[in-house]
């Protein structure tokens, strides 16, 4: 059985003759499993001979148009035909770009036009960046060129440092729309978010850190910056988040506040932020909105606890169950948001590890640990809730659905099984990326850039992302 493709082109609206190209031949026998339907290098090619096809004409009906001037329709004089180079699914393009001399009617200022490059400014289509980008923030830069190259006929090799700077251009023009940052969210006045609408359920926002892998890294010790995660949970919805280099952005605020806003965030709906105490996270949530709260995280509360329990148990007998106790007591204290009596208590720890003429090593790290902890409980008075009060009212006590987040959003890319190192700006920019990917809204940024582009639908996204 032989097998002939054509492709036929009709010029609606014009009288031209109708045009009938053949593109593909195939050959079949007897039928097989191997030998049913298309093979993948034969769709392959099917689809860069059609597409050759395709784009010969367009550049001809375009070029045909531009020859005559805009403003007299006078034909220009062509001056020299060059080629430009645009990269598609379905294979490299060598496009004719004719270069025509302006009509002197008009005043330009250069001598010359190249209208098939004025309307291909990019050398990328659309689709293919579009993948590029949604691979890349979902697997590696080699992994990500080496599927699409398996997939698509896209040509010749598509190197990672090529889908490395394709991300990071898409993710650099998400940064350039993103707003200017603010001290304060908060324009309305209580007056007039009385008179709004009632707000939907309470929004909890969660935000955690974790570590990657930095590229001035010289031993498994040091070299590592941080990288900060968070997801916000609404009560009816799908979940979004998002992420950032700390010390890279300078826009957290914003970013955060774009989040919120895209949920449907009311400047009078109640926003809880749940979060670990850090010193570099705590003022984020400062001033988004007038009804937020910002609580302290109880699991990395009783984290710390559980440590100041394990060094407890290297005491000598005569102290160990005292310490047990007094520590006990710390956290019944701070389980029922008691933050008066828990420092106290840790005042309480604290002196009688003093009190010790010869302190042996185990009791001076008890000492130190405490000693740091006590800061860390003071730094952190004012958003220490009555832990045991909501969790009886099944409130949000724990970040842990933020735990996740930091394994999905910064572990899995950038530190699992990963042996790449990273700057501040290049994971900053990965990260925005694949947060949208996740959230499964950056087949709508594009669809804003290129009004013509065409995607899978946000539940084969959220799938695929998943």
């Amino acid at each position: 059985m032989k097998v002939r493709v054509q492709v036929i082109i009709e010029d609606e609206g014009q009288d031209k003759p109708i045009v009938v190209r053949e593109v593909f031949d195939l050959t079949r026998g007897s039928l097989a499993t191997s030998t049913l339907g298309l093979g993948l290098e034969e769709g392959k090619s099917l689809l860069a001979a059609v597409q050759e096809v395709m784009t010969e004409t367009q550049v001809n009906a375009a070029i045909a148009e531009q020859v005559a001037c805009p403003d007299c329709v006078t034909p220009r004089r062509h001056k020299d035909t060059r080629h430009i180079v645009v990269r598609t699914l379905f294979g490299k393009l060598k496009l004719p770009s004719p270069r025509l001399w302006h009509c002197p009617c008009t005043p330009q200022p250069t001598k010359t036009v190249s209208p098939v490059a004025a309307l291909v400014p990019d050398r990328t289509a659309p689709e293919l960046l579009y993948l590029e980008s949604k691979f890349a923030g979902l697997l590696s830069y080699g992994l990500s060129a080496r599927l699409l190259e398996d997939l698509l006929p896209i040509g010749r090799a598509l190197h990672p440092e090529v889908v490395r700077g394709h991300l990071a251009a898409v993710a650099q023009r998400l940064e350039n729309e993103l707003g200017d940052e603010q001290v304060s969210f908060i324009d309305t006045c209580p007056r007039d978010r009385q008179r709004m609408p009632r707000p939907d359920m309470p929004l909890t926002v969660g935000l955690d850190g974790g570590y990657v892998h930095s590229t001035n890294q010289r031993s498994r010790t040091e070299g590592w910056f941080e990288v900060i995660a968070g997801k916000s949970l609404p009560a009816d919805g799908p979940a979004k988040c998002f992420g950032f280099v700390q010390t890279y952005d300078t826009k957290p605020k914003r970013r955060m506040f774009e989040v919120l806003k895209a949920q449907g965030m009311q400047d009078n709906q109640q926003i809880t932020f749940l979060t670990d105490g850090g010193e570099d996270i705590r003022d984020l949530p400062l001033y988004l909105n007038p009804q937020s709260e910002h609580l302290l995280d109880w699991f990395h509360v009783t984290m710390r606890l559980t440590v100041l329990r394990q060094m407890a148990k290297g005491l000598p007998a005569a102290d160990k169950a005292g310490a047990a106790d007094e520590l006990e007591r710390l956290k019944w204290f701070l389980w029922h948001g008691n933050v008066l009596r828990a420092l106290q208590t840790i005042d309480d720890i604290q002196f009688g590890l003093e009190d010790i003429e010869e302190p042996d090593a185990k009791q001076r790290k008890l000492l130190k640990t405490i000693t740091e902890f006590g800061g860390y409980i003071r730094a952190n008075a004012g958003h220490i809730p009555n832990y045991g009060e909501r969790y009886r009212a099944n409130e949000l006590i724990s970040t842990s659905f933020v735990e996740s987040t930091v394994n999905q959003v910064v572990s899995k890319r950038m530190v699992k099984k990963q042996q790449m190192r990273w700057t501040p700006r290049g994971a900053h920019l990965l990260l925005q990326i694949r947060t949208r990917v996740l959230n499964g809204d950056l087949g709508a940024d594009f669809q804003r850039w290129y009004p013509n582009f065409t995607r899978a639908g946000p539940d084969l996204e959220n799938q695929i992302a998943a």
